[in-house]
């Protein structure tokens, strides 16, 4: 019987603050089954397209992205806050709701042989994720395709990532916030 990851996903309401449901997959993670198969699920959607590199965003993006690499036979990049890698890294800034961040890679990471995929626990309002696919192409690399194992469609990230030309794909999505 198919495991049923929305299922394993814990929803914390007032999480960080009121108002919130935070949507929790350390819950998910901590089921061997579930674990497993939202890998598997998540890399079957993307086997064929010629994947190279997987681009995994800090920090759980680290979580799904290193088993979808090995699933993909595929290296792993980590994208990684500001000052975190050692040696030569290049950054794309991006707005936060009050202020600006800073996300990195190995300058050396990624190029223009690259077909990169980007990784991630959730789409909220994309923001990171559209520094993250517009860090990957200044290498040279190819971007079309990003996985999420959550998606939460009415704050927009995921059309705004699709704006980008790149195909999104979640493996569950909760209405609200």
């Amino acid at each position: 019987m198919p495991t049923d990851i929305k299922s394993l996903i814990r929803s914390i309401p007032d999480y960080p603050k009121k108002g919130i449901i935070f949507r929790d997959i350390t819950s998910l993670i901590e089921d061997s089954d579930g674990f497993r198969a939202s890998i598997e699920q998540i890399a079957m959607r993307f086997r064929g397209k010629g994947i190279t590199k997987v681009a995994g965003i800090e920090a759980r993006g680290f979580i799904f992205g290193a088993g979808v690499a090995i699933a993909l036979e595929a290296g792993f990049v980590p994208v990684r806050k500001a000052g975190k890698l050692p040696g030569e890294t290049i950054g794309q800034n991006y707005a936060l709701e009050y202020g600006v961040d800073t996300i990195e890679i190995h300058a050396d990471a990624v190029g223009k042989d690259d077909n990169v995929l980007l990784i991630d626990d959730l789409i909220a309002t994309g923001g990171t994720a559209v520094a993250a696919v517009s860090l990957l192409r200044r290498t040279g690399a190819t971007v079309e395709n990003a996985g999420f194992v959550i998606d939460l469609p009415e704050i927009g990230g995921a059309e705004k990532v699709r704006a980008l030309g790149v195909d999104v794909e979640a493996l569950v999505a909760f209405e609200g916030h």
